[in-house]
């Protein structure tokens, strides 16, 4: 009896183990977008907000340095990546675009360094922010509000590098897409967190 119900309980956490493994490998599969700057859903830190040098808004406290941005497992048939953030509480109702990036080689690139994007570069081809700007543009949390959601949108397309021009809008961009799903091969964000007074 013992020896039944001992071969019992090692198939079953035999069992519960291959359970397991299969559950990480298809995590492992799906298409994902990270940050080693910040975890997804939570506080981003002081020097990713814009600055106040170059904007004149008090509400700039930081240094404008950009996150770092990874991701893996891009769909097959994807021919370029864009990139979208945007904090959708900053001036209501409309929305705030932080940055649009499209045109992204996901064969040449699996992400961006910290503080890479800061500025205009040749891994991606700029649009226009808000801001008026193609490359990154932080947080400036106005004050005496809950945390913002600054919502990171990762879209893998059959768009070639080089079929968008330069210096697309967020509208513009979601215009090119035209009604889902075209041109979509997959989807994956990232949500980081700002408030003003910044704490953690």
């Amino acid at each position: 009896m013992f020896a039944k119900q001992s071969c019992f309980l090692a198939v079953a956490a035999t069992a519960a183990l291959a359970c397991g493994f299969t559950t990480a490998a298809d995590a492992a599969g799906l298409f994902t977008l990270k940050s080693k700057t910040f975890a997804d859903g939570h506080m981003m830190p002081k020097k990713v907000s814009n600055t106040d040098a170059v904007n004149k808004n008090p509400n700039c406290v930081g240094q404008n340095v950009s996150p770092e941005l990874h991701w893996s497992n891009v769909p097959d048939g994807t021919k370029s990546l864009v990139l979208l953030m945007s904090d959708p509480e900053g001036r209501a109702p409309g929305g705030v675009s932080h940055w649009v990036a499209y045109g992204i080689d996901p064969a040449k690139v699996t992400g961006f360094a910290e503080g890479a994007t800061s500025k205009d570069s040749d891994q991606y081809v700029g649009g226009k922010s808000t801001m008026g700007v193609g490359h990154y543009s932080g947080p400036c949390t106005p004050p005496n509000a809950t945390p913002h959601h600054y919502t990171f949108i990762l879209i893998a397309s059959d768009f070639a590098p080089t079929d968008l021009p330069p210096g697309l809008t967020r509208e513009d961009i979601i215009a090119k897409f035209g009604p889902p799903p075209a041109h979509v091969k997959g989807v994956t964000g990232l949500i980081g967190l700002f408030v003003n007074p910044w704490h953690k």
